[in-house]
């Protein structure tokens, strides 16, 4: 059983709490300066306050987790660290924010997981990548995964400076995709389609695809060409996305690059 508080009930806290409100075995706190937030936050069950000042006397909590915004994370951790129990520890998912940027804020030394999770946590099909620091101990390692795994699939990497590129490729994916759907269903319309049809197309294809990719023992590439018939019409369009140099590939790869710098800068 573990005492967890968690510091900030916005979108992605909201989505965590939603999903550890299920576990009977841990003991939930909730923080949220936000009245409406913090109200919202009450309806899963966990018990809510305004503000650290206001936890019970003597709290203590096995793990803080950090969903607040980056430019308050230092300061949390500063006023959280005095409230962890000798084997307490951080996962932080605030953007951009690195394992010794929040150590030098601790009052005492102190385990930090920071953590890169995506939009889909909203519907429980996140992917979460985190990078344990130095400190970090394997209980609280499978506990981290325990309570992250409740909204998606969770990865570990073991160099920080990864961090940078899940953050382009996972963390920033999700508006790759939902891009990729934008322009097949405006594709779509302008091929004679109207809006409504070219747009339950475009999800549901992106939707299934995704999940066969996910289901299937083949990797995607293999999937593709199984899809494309010599000649059809798959292998036409296909020409087009997989032109030497000007191709989706080499699109996507400029534009994770783009957005691994960005967060490299961001960071620094």
């Amino acid at each position: 059983m573990a005492h967890v508080v968690l510091i900030g009930a916005g979108n992605m806290g909201f989505a965590m709490l939603r999903m550890w409100s299920r576990f009977e075995h841990h003991h939930l706190a909730v923080v949220e300066p936000n009245a409406a937030l913090r109200a919202r936050a009450a309806e899963t069950g966990a018990r809510t306050y305004a503000s650290a000042d206001d936890l019970p006397v003597a709290f203590q909590a096995d793990v803080a987790v950090i969903a607040t915004k980056p430019q308050v994370v230092g300061d949390v951790v500063e006023r959280y660290s005095a409230l962890l129990a000798d084997s307490g520890f951080f996962i932080s998912v605030a953007a951009g924010i690195g394992i010794g940027k929040m150590a030098s804020r601790a009052r005492r030394p102190a385990a930090i997981i920071r953590c890169m999770p995506n939009t889909p946590a909203a519907i429980a099909e996140a992917m979460i990548v985190c990078c344990p620091s130095t400190e970090t101990t394997s209980g609280q390692r499978a506990l981290a995964e325990e309570l992250l795994s409740s909204i998606g699939r969770v990865a570990f990497v073991d160099d920080e400076a990864l961090m940078d590129t899940v953050t382009a490729v996972s963390g920033s994916g999700p508006a790759y995709v939902f891009h990729f759907i934008e322009a097949l269903c405006q594709a779509g319309i302008e091929a004679g389609l109207d809006e409504e049809l070219a747009l339950l197309l475009a999800k549901q294809t992106v939707f299934g695809s995704a999940k066969l990719a996910i289901e299937a023992t083949e990797p995607p590439a293999t999937l593709r060409e199984q899809v494309t018939s010599p000649n059809g019409t798959t292998a036409a369009a296909l020409d087009v996305l997989m032109e030497d140099g000007k191709g989706l590939r080499h699109l996507i790869g400029v534009a994770v690059q783009a957005a691994r710098r960005r967060s490299v800068e961001l960071g620094s």
